[in-house]
């Protein structure tokens, strides 16, 4: 081979080794750890109700809080945190919702577990198809089977397993031989938020939850310590959204409006969605459309611009939104408690702000940042996983001021 010929050669090999960079090797692979606290509302940061939590607030990073995604129901928001796009994007755009072609989506139900319902590509897969390995406890989405993949380790939900023993799995998973150890491993927690649906989110129930979770916390942090990961491990906390109460005489009945058989109602509460029976859409908007004492009802298009919620097909036609501590109602559903925890309001109401804070290798110690919103948890943890992120709606800049290696 002539010289130049073969210099030329080896210049196109080096050229394509250096696109083609290899993850780098197990032992420098960062390790991210993510627990969800269903509807922990960011005024509990520093409150001294969670003492380990605090700590965690003090001595790393801590957003005033962290926006969430409209509407601030669990399953999209904790879909958002996954893959850093609105609701409107990836489809999961309530609880429970009615898709034209699919059906019924119930989040208790089998449903659920249909990947044709989920879009967009959650942080899990992301990390897989680049060459890691991701475990799940519970994380609502992760039992379903989305873009050919779930997590290499997953459980189904089981609300009856206890926080210390979720904890555990998580470190049994860091347990493994290095080969087969995952990379992210998220943590979902959703005493506190069934506690405050019960009986109010000050209640007896609700304050022993957040005992027990804070607890369950200072376990996985002296699970870590104890096998000398603390050091290499960056651990987030966070909520969805956060909670609110609502007395049972504060409420509100669409059909004091408009006669119940002129519409369905897909759901209802804090979010209500509306379909017009045939022949009827006229005088279901002359009735409902606009500000009402303590709600507001739009056309799903015309919701309110900061909300970015409106084109998903699967939207109902009219989209009504209570005020904080109301909720919107049908007289032939059941009856309410006096009290009881809420979520589901507007996500620039102060009660909805969700908890951030993080520590670890990759963030800055003793960190204070303004309030960001949730889409932008996807990029970052692409970028604390050191993997190139699927398309998303979320940004960096917010959290680089906190980041270690901020690019």
């Amino acid at each position: 081979m002539p010289p130049v010929f073969r210099i030329a050669v080896l210049a196109l090999l080096a050229l394509l080794a250096g696109c083609a960079t290899p993850p780098p090797p197990a032992s420098s692979s960062p390790t991210v750890v993510v627990v969800s606290i269903d509807g922990l509302p960011a005024s509990v940061v520093g409150s001294g109700r969670m003492p380990t939590l605090d700590a965690i607030a003090t001595t790393g990073t801590r957003a005033d809080w962290l926006t969430p995604s409209y509407p601030t129901l669990t399953f999209p928001n904790h879909y958002t945190l996954a893959t850093g796009l609105r609701p409107d994007h990836h489809g999961i755009v309530h609880n429970n919702m009615r898709d034209a072609q699919l059906g019924r989506f119930v989040s208790k139900e089998a449903s659920a577990r249909d990947g044709r319902w989920w879009g967009g590509e959650p942080i899990w897969t992301t990390l897989q198809r680049q060459g890691g390995i991701a475990a799940t406890m519970f994380w609502p989405g992760s039992e379903v089977e989305i873009g050919g993949q779930r997590p290499r380790y997953w459980l189904p939900f089981n609300g009856t397993m206890p926080v210390e023993a979720r904890v555990d799995q998580v470190l049994a998973w860091l347990d493994l031989p290095r080969a087969r150890r995952p990379r992210l491993l998220t943590l979902y927690l959703e005493q506190y938020d069934v506690a405050s649906h019960a009986a109010g989110m000050h209640s007896a129930q609700a304050l022993q939850a957040l005992a027990t979770i804070d607890a369950g916390l200072a376990r996985l942090r002296a699970g870590l310590q104890a096998r000398a990961l603390d050091a290499t491990t960056t651990l987030i906390v966070l909520s969805d959204h956060g909670m609110a109460d609502v007395r049972g005489e504060d409420i509100r009945y669409l059909d004091d409006r408009v006669p119940a058989d002129a519409f369905d109602a897909e759901y209802g509460g804090q979010v209500m969605g509306l379909r017009a029976r045939p022949g009827r859409e006229a005088e279901v908007e002359a009735a409902v459309l606009g500000r009402h004492d303590h709600y507001a009802c739009w056309r799903k298009g015309e919701t309110p611009p900061q909300w970015q919620f409106g084109r998903n097909p699967r939207i109902p036609p009219i989209v009504c939104q209570a005020d904080d501590g109301w909720r919107v109602w049908l007289h032939r559903w059941p009856a309410q408690p006096a009290l009881k925890g809420e979520h589901g309001f507007a996500p620039e109401d102060p009660g909805m702000r969700a908890v951030f804070v993080a520590t670890g290798p990759g963030f800055r110690p003793r960190t204070r940042l303004p309030a960001f919103d949730n889409v932008d948890v996807y990029p970052l943890l692409a970028h604390l996983l050191r993997i190139r992120p699927a398309p998303n709606d979320g940004r960096l800049d917010p959290l680089l001021p906190a980041l270690q290696d901020a690019p």
